[in-house]
């Protein structure tokens, strides 16, 4: 079996690959069209965020017997077509839902207790207290929307905080030891800190916005760790601005480009959610600890084999 690797990943990928006997071959700098006139070579394809594949890319790909994406999001492929053609789709969500989950506690920390204003306050020879006072995680009723891996694993953290953990999913029967599954209406009346953990789709695209926004009971703490355009950017600023958003971490932005390296740094909602002191703001880095790039890789590899023994 013939493998395409288009962008750099763990070694051990290809490590482990090659000891199976699967012939790969790396090509990381290849355009977009330069891969497509030569895709039907290969019959599967390991991906990270460089290279769309649409539908146009799938259609060429007459070989293609897999997809696997490094990472949890499959935004940047065509599913309906990939399903339609056959194609089997891979991801590893569980390779870097312990790191996300803990990105997620540490922001709010963080946020909470103002450590950042903090600590710049007193390297800048102010030492203020009062002004510094922070709010406890304890006893606070979280709402996750989403309850997969990362919701799950970021369930168990915060319940070892003494948070009251609810989520929404739509998928039924998910409560467990960490969390309770509620209706939205009900998340939206109990929720003092509401994290997102969902996909990117049609349904989940601006999910949070100013409608959801005011359908909140209680004044929140808002993060999201998932896709930035779950959220309309401007409806979170206004509602920071109002004081119904009490602070924002936000690992993931509306405006970042598809290859989540640059920023589109023109937007005058964005440049208040930097300058913002109610805001923390994070490159897309809350799956992206040393640990989860080798547990993100090692989960590839044992689907693929799992599903392509030899």
């Amino acid at each position: 079996m013939k493998i395409l690797l288009l962008d750099k990943n763990h070694p051990l990928i290809s490590e482990q690959l090659l000891a199976k006997n699967f012939i790969l071959e790396e090509d990381f700098t290849s355009s977009y069209d330069e891969v497509c006139n030569k895709i039907e070579n290969y019959d599967g394809v390991i991906i990270r965020s460089r290279i769309p594949l649409d539908k146009n890319f799938l259609e060429k790909a007459k070989n293609l017997k897999f997809i696997a994406r490094v990472g949890a999001g499959m935004e940047n492929i065509d599913i309906p077509v990939a399903e339609k053609l056959g194609i089997k789709l891979i991801n590893s969500p569980e390779g870097n839902r312990d790191s996300v989950a803990e990105h997620v506690v540490g922001m709010l920390l963080i946020l909470m207790n103002r450590l950042f204003i903090a600590s710049n306050e007193v390297k800048n020879g102010i030492w203020l207290r009062e002004e510094n006072r922070g709010d406890e995680l304890l006893g606070k009723t979280v709402g996750l929307i989403g309850y997969g891996n990362m919701g799950k694993a970021t369930a168990k953290r915060l319940s070892g905080f003494g948070c009251k953990v609810i989520f929404h999913d739509i998928l039924p029967n998910l409560s467990d030891e960490f969390a309770t599954q509620v209706s939205l209406q009900e998340l939206k009346e109990k929720a003092e800190v509401l994290s997102l953990h969902i996909p990117l789709t049609d349904e989940t695209h601006y999910l949070i916005d100013s409608e959801f926004i005011s359908e909140m009971k209680n004044d929140f703490y808002f993060v999201n760790t998932a896709r930035g355009k779950n959220v309309e950017t401007k409806s979170l600023v206004e509602a920071l601005k109002s004081g119904k958003v009490k602070g924002a971490c936000l690992d993931v932005l509306e405006y970042e480009k598809s290859s989540f390296e640059n920023l589109e740094m023109n937007n005058e909602d964005l440049k208040y959610l930097l300058d913002s002191e109610k805001v923390i703001v994070t490159p897309h880095i809350a799956g992206w600890t040393h640990q989860s790039k080798e547990k993100l890789a090692q989960v590839i590899v044992d689907k693929i084999l799992f599903s392509f023994p030899e």
